[in-house]
């Protein structure tokens, strides 16, 4: 009853497949030298087939591990978390990476039962017009890591100074961490 009243309701996802982020200002010397970036959000927009297979493998490993084998909602992920919530007073989360693409795309981060319906309808509309490739790459540009970066690339440059191709497995895989918890870490400290 749930899905047939919510579902026809649910926003038009027709933008994700022509994802254009807001992008900073860069002003470049005549020589091609980045002098500097104007802009609220430090992003670069990366294709998936640019994104180096560790560095994705680590975003799923800690993400979702299950990405592949689910279609947009993993229902193991919410059982385990409903136990382990019930159980523990720090809770456990059991979004998707396409979970989350619903909540950062077209939804507010509040807490009810009826936002994270929402998004679960959502994520399911959504997993049944793109491909996984295609929800990857919208995760990784469009989640915030801290300082003003948003998405991967921007990360390694922000935190590291390098693009993702230079950075070391341990790099990958402290910016991979960081969508727990931005604001709370630093890695270059």
């Amino acid at each position: 009853l749930a899905l047939s009243v919510a579902f026809p309701n649910l926003p038009d996802i027709s933008d994700l497949s022509d994802y254009r982020p807001k992008l900073p200002l860069r002003v470049f010397s005549a020589e091609g030298d980045l002098l500097g970036e104007f802009g609220e959000e430090r992003r670069n927009l990366t294709p998936i087939k640019e994104i180096p297979p560790v560095m994705a493998n680590a975003v799923l490993a800690i993400e979702d591990a299950r990405f592949y084998k689910h279609g947009g909602v993993d229902y193991i992920g919410v059982l385990r978390a409903g136990l382990a919530n019930f159980g523990e007073s720090r809770s456990q989360g059991a979004s998707t990476i396409t979970m989350q693409v619903a909540k950062n795309y077209y939804l507010t981060p509040e807490r009810t039962l009826k936002r994270k319906l929402t998004e679960i309808f959502l994520a399911r509309k959504i997993e049944q017009n793109l491909s996984k490739e295609e929800i990857l790459t919208l995760y990784v540009n469009k989640i915030f890591l801290g300082k003003n970066a948003y998405g991967i690339a921007a990360a390694a440059k922000i935190y590291y100074n390098k693009s993702l191709d230079q950075l070391s497995i341990a790099q990958m895989a402290m910016i991979s961490g960081l969508p727990k918890a931005p604001s709370k870490y630093n890695p270059v400290v």
